[in-house]
């Protein structure tokens, strides 16, 4: 097929609820990927910021090639090695939580949502979410999310959830009242624009939740698993939360969802109380087994930091030469670039020139690159992004 016979076929069969670029995508092998006529592209922003150890990386492929071959899926009537393994996993290198595996981000936020409301005394169903934030687009975490494009057209929305702004815990404490089941919120927010909050506002949170009885509950479907330079946003400072969930970059690109949570507060997930059919298939749960495993033999945890500051420091160079670049914000390959102009132009100057990069909240460009990008791709997509920077510099001087 070529790409208007696939363009076509879309329109005829799949729902158009998504703002697809017209182009389609091949093939694509760690930080590139090829379009139906073979072009190349440099991908800065890799599955919106699932294959963060790039696309296809040998050890996952092989690993769900090996497994396709002797267990693909089995439901959770039962036990399997995979499952547990990657729960010991995870667990180990966070808080010693336990594992609740389902298929997303936004089924991860639904769990800790329902747990948060078994767990806490009776009358307690409020959970503290903060404005920007993004937690997911099913019911629960749509409600939970503080953004009103994100809930335009499906109100009324679920109750419950109080919304305050991000990095302001005089807002939290005020907000907190005697229905109050927990505070959800991210380490760092994505989707909001790569808000990176004050040193000590997880502390503060953290005590807050201990002075009134509350879950402390972290997304971190983006900042998980190695994308800050830490296994988790959280250990970049000394606390611990109750609740954690993750996806995106934890199966290597195949669909992972996990919550995680302190034993005693897990406890309030009885049989019954909560279940999905797939969480934690084989199949993905072994390519989650693997993307660890490729994470830690590759050094990447230490490289994630490594390649943001790079980003950090070509970008901080070009701010004399284009005068729309206002700053960055960086934790990790969590990269973003605060423009005084829409971004919407550049990404696509940057396709145009074969590279992918996004844009979110209008003016913030975000990269959330594959911690093993080769450093040769990394400066072309980087001299790339330049050129991007100048073509439209030269159409806003044209006017």
């Amino acid at each position: 097929m070529n790409a208007d016979q696939v363009f076509e076929q879309y329109s005829r069969f799949v729902i158009g609820n998504y703002g697809r670029t017209q182009l389609v995508v091949a093939r694509a092998q760690g930080s590139m990927f090829w379009d139906l006529d073979g072009r190349a592209y440099i991908d800065l922003f890799p599955g919106w910021g699932c294959s963060m150890i790039g696309h296809c990386h040998p050890k996952v492929v092989e690993a769900v090639r090996e497994q396709v071959a002797r267990l693909i899926h089995v439901d959770n009537t039962f036990f399997t090695v995979e499952q547990g393994r990657l729960a010991q996993m995870l667990s180990e290198r966070s808080f010693g939580g336990k594992c609740f595996f389902c298929n997303s981000g936004a089924e991860a936020n639904e769990a800790a949502i329902k747990l948060a409301r078994r767990y806490t005394p009776a009358g307690r169903y409020k959970i503290i979410t903060m404005e920007k934030s993004f937690h997911g687009r099913t019911y629960g975490a749509m409600s939970a999310t503080a953004q009103s494009k994100t809930h335009a057209g499906h109100e009324p929305l679920v109750p419950g959830f109080v919304y305050v702004p991000f990095n302001d815990v005089d807002a939290v404490r005020a907000a907190i009242d005697s229905e109050t089941a927990a505070i959800l919120v991210e380490p760092i927010q994505g989707e909001g624009g790569v808000n990176i909050p004050a040193d000590d506002y997880l502390a503060k949170l953290r005590d807050l939740c201990d002075d009134n009885n509350i879950l402390l509950m972290l997304d971190e479907v983006q900042t998980g698993c190695g994308r800050t330079g830490k296994w988790f946003g959280y250990q970049h400072t000394d606390i611990e939360p109750d609740v954690m969930t993750l996806a995106k970059g934890v199966a290597g690109g195949a669909p992972l969802g996990v919550m995680l949570a302190r034993p005693e507060v897990a406890a309030a997930m009885t049989p019954g109380s909560h279940a999905t059919t797939f969480g934690a298939n084989a199949l993905v749960v072994s390519a989650g087994i693997a993307t660890l495993n490729a994470i830690e033999s590759e050094g990447l945890l230490e490289r994630a930091d490594r390649v943001g500051k790079t980003i950090v420091d070509r970008v901080t160079q070009w701010q004399s030469r284009f005068a729309f670049i206002e700053g960055t914000r960086q934790r990790g390959v969590m990269i973003a670039i605060q423009l005084s102009v829409p971004g919407a132009p550049i990404v696509s100057a940057a396709l145009e020139l074969g590279l992918r990069v996004n844009c979110t909240q209008d003016t913030v460009l975000r990269m959330l690159p594959a911690m093993n990008i080769p450093d040769e791709e990394l400066d072309e997509g980087l001299s790339r992004l330049e050129q991007a920077m100048a073509r439209v510099e030269a159409q806003l001087v044209s006017g």
